[in-house]
């Protein structure tokens, strides 16, 4: 389905999954502008459960609508990975009132966008389409909720896609390939630890039974959340729910989302992957460390700020140390993941320079870490990136698309309309002690898996 580009966060390459990290990040951030300055959002729950979320915004005739359903990935049954992902593609088979291809023939023809992407908590639906025809893409939307019908001739093709997918993303990409063993080491009892997109063995299993028993359990009124921003009414929007998304019955069938959590880290954990492709060297950390939605008050807010000053930019803590004064790398950075219901992901990176060992940047990697436990942060550095991390949800507030993602990965993981209104508070209050302590606590090794890229010379080898 080359009309809709998927997005599965965590099987991406590590450049796209720091820009979803940092989407990710900021999905608490957006409220600096709603407070201070911006539109009041307003939050409705429907009498079948059904959450809605407008977020006004009059400078063009426009609205970004999404749907967000809270399951994901590690809310599949063992054995059956990747079904989430493969259910997102089979919610554009048509139902019984709209035939394949007849929703997204009418967004077309309005002129509109639309696309889906799956994480491991949660599966997004969205267009963007003129005001005037936002409660069309309601109406479409509250039909695919609970009356998708699905055959053979449809599902077995579509598994033909993801596989070709996997490969793709996956399969020919050592980085992905990379990120999902470290992932999969890292989490020892969580499903985090296997694939959103799916292992492919058992990605090739996968059925019509297990796509409309997935779609029959979690599909429903009561388990999403709808987040409409642009030029629309709060009013209005709720009408249009009312008329479209509230005449659709509960599921009865939704169970608590209770998974497998992890025991105590107690051993540091290492990896080599070896790929004949691979022309630069790559250094990767992954350290489990609480989610918002994990985190003791404040912690969270702490690592956001951590990982600012340790890894992002030019003036971070790490390219200064390796890329610029010790000239050790060409790339160096770190990323912390807020969003998730469960524990999340605080990772650190680097590719060497010609002529350096990977042993060798991982150690001077580890005396960045080492200095920021020993001896903390600056005032500057507090300051600028609190600063920074702020500005950066403002500006962003300009996006109607972000707007949206922000509420929606906050309100699937968790969090609150509240919550997200809060953060800018919550990140002026952080300290540098509370850095210095979220790094002492958090970035210890037992916690971590460290992984090497390189290339493999012996398959290149062979073939010449």
């Amino acid at each position: 389905m080359v009309a809709h580009t998927r997005q599965d966060v965590a099987n991406v390459p590590i450049r796209q999954r720091l820009i979803a990290a940092a989407v990710l990040a900021a999905a608490l951030a957006v409220p600096a502008f709603a407070d201070e300055a911006g539109p009041k959002v307003a939050d409705f729950k429907l009498s079948n459960g059904l959450e809605l979320v407008v977020i006004p915004d009059h400078r063009a005739p426009v609205v970004t609508h999404m749907i967000w359903y809270k399951v994901g990935s590690a809310d599949e049954v063992a054995g059956h990975s990747g079904l989430a992902h493969f259910l997102e593609h089979l919610m554009f088979k048509g139902t019984a009132k709209h035939p394949t291809g007849a929703f997204s023939q009418v967004v077309a023809h309005m002129g509109g966008q639309e696309n889906a992407f799956t994480t491991d908590d949660y599966t997004g639906y969205f267009q963007r389409v003129p005001s005037a025809d936002l409660k069309t893409v309601m109406a479409f939307e509250a039909d695919r909720m609970t009356g998708l019908q699905l055959t053979d001739a449809v599902v077995l093709p579509e598994r033909e896609v993801i596989l070709e997918e996997q490969n793709q993303r996956i399969g020919n990409n050592p980085r992905a390939k990379l990120s999902e063993q470290i992932e999969a080491a890292l989490y020892l009892n969580s499903p985090y630890g296997r694939p959103v997109i799916g292992w492919r063995h058992e990605m090739e299993q996968l059925t019509r039974d297990d796509a409309i028993g997935f779609y029959r359990r979690f599909y429903g009124p009561n388990n999403a959340v709808v987040v409409i921003a642009g030029d629309v009414t709060p009013d209005e929007a709720l009408a249009y729910a009312k008329d479209t998304y509230g005449k659709v019955a509960p599921r009865a069938s939704i169970p608590p989302r209770q998974r497998p959590q992890e025991p105590k880290p107690i051993a540091a954990r290492r990896l080599t992957m070896a790929d004949p492709r691979v022309e630069l060297p790559v250094l990767q950390r992954d350290y489990l460390v609480p989610s918002f939605h994990t985190a003791k008050p404040g912690q969270s807010e702490a690592l956001q700020v951590l990982a600012h000053i340790l890894g992002t930019g030019s003036n971070s803590r790490l390219y200064q140390a390796l890329v610029m004064k010790e000239k050790l790398a060409v790339a160096a950075g770190a990323w912390y993941e807020a969003s998730a219901l469960d524990d999340s992901k605080f990772g650190v990176y680097g590719s060497p320079r010609d002529g350096v060992s990977l042993p060798q940047l991982e150690s001077a990697t580890d005396a960045v870490i080492e200095d920021v436990i020993a001896h903390g942060i600056t005032t500057d550095e507090l300051e600028r990136a609190k600063t920074r991390l702020i500005a950066d949800a403002v500006y962003a507030h300009d996006n109607q698309a972000s707007m949206a993602r922000w509420y929606g990965s906050a309100l699937t993981t968790g969090a609150t309309v509240a919550d997200v209104e809060k953060w800018p508070d919550r990140i002026r209050k952080v300290t540098a002690a509370e850095v210095q302590d979220a790094a002492r606590a958090w970035l210890e090794k037992t916690r971590s898996v460290t992984g090497y890229l390189i290339k493999d010379t012996h398959k290149a080898e062979r073939r010449s």
